[in-house]
């Protein structure tokens, strides 16, 4: 297939548009690069590989009339960055996705990268009929692009898990990631309401799940589907556990309130039923994010020479 892959430089974005060169596909990439472009150095020789240096904002219909599918992971992604940038989380979580949409034939296929963060509070089971209450700028962005996309005939909306694991281009902002970051470099994790759960998915079978959904099309076509595992929530003093047993960091747990006051627990029944399984653990994660962060520091200008 001609595949486009909209914010194909970044932390997801990368790993997908390698699975998918893997696998046979033409596959454009198209991304502003504001975090750089090194994470493609390794891809840049596959012949079957394009790169167009585009801000989704300025999407036209040449950015998108000739593929078959759309994976649209571009935006701003997490709870911090959308408070840093609330007028840009509109302006790219919402109103490009519509713009997108409606830039597409009704012929082509739209797969959505979607988020459970907009469950909420409620610590309640939820499954993908559960009506979202948004408690962050990010959940709410993401809903409404959601709602958009989903307008278009064959539009897929795949309502990830915190996704956490080792990509080319690193976030370090996302839970699991974080965590273990902290450990191995300052040896220590503080905690903010420790007993809230969320739910995780390595990012390798966050890519096989793309995968997965467009081996799928015409089963999943119109859908939202929450995607992860049953053996992936946990609270955060659970995943802090995982971490401490695998770099031996001391846990604090404050009682100071969180910022991001997320808690549930996620059904995943729907994708499973498909025949959808994730393969890797949360210590598997943890294992080579601290190897990672045992050698990898972000490139600082400042740093001793």
């Amino acid at each position: 297939m001609k595949i486009l892959v909209t914010g194909g430089a970044g932390y997801k974005g990368v790993v997908l548009t390698k699975a998918l060169l893997d696998k046979g596909h033409q596959v454009t990439i198209l991304d502003n690069f504001m975090y750089g472009c090194e994470s493609l150095l390794h891809l840049v020789g596959n012949p079957s590989l394009s790169v167009v240096r585009e801000d989704i904002r300025n999407l036209t219909e040449k950015h998108v009339k000739d593929f078959d599918v759309i994976y649209h992971l571009a935006g701003i992604s997490g709870y911090p960055a959308c408070e840093a940038n609330p007028h840009s989380a509109k302006l790219i979580n919402v109103d490009a996705s519509r713009k997108l949409r409606d830039l597409l034939s009704r012929d082509q296929r739209l797969i959505y990268a979607s988020t459970t963060s907009f469950y909420g509070k409620s610590g309640a089971r939820c499954d993908e009929e559960t009506p979202v209450e948004p408690v962050s700028l990010y959940g709410i962005t993401k809903y409404q692009g959601e709602q958009e996309l989903l307008q278009h005939a064959n539009a897929i909306s795949l309502r990830f898990a915190t996704i956490f694991g080792v990509s080319p281009r690193m976030r370090v902002d996302l839970l699991v990631n974080d965590f273990t970051s902290k450990a191995v470099h300052e040896r220590c994790i503080v905690l903010f309401e420790s007993k809230t759960k969320r739910t995780f998915l390595h990012i390798q079978d966050a890519v096989d799940a793309y995968v997965f959904t467009l081996e799928h099309l015409d089963t999943m076509k119109r859908g939202i589907f929450n995607v992860g595992s049953d053996s992936l929530n946990f609270t955060k003093m659970e995943i802090a556990a995982a971490v401490k047993a695998e770099t031996g960091c001391n846990i604090i747990d404050s009682e100071m309130k969180d910022f991001d006051t997320r808690n549930f627990v996620i059904a995943f029944d729907k994708f499973t039923r498909l025949g959808f399984r994730a393969q890797r653990t949360l210590q598997d994660g943890v294992r080579e994010l601290a190897k990672l962060y045992r050698f990898y520091r972000p490139f600082s200008a400042y740093a001793t020479i």
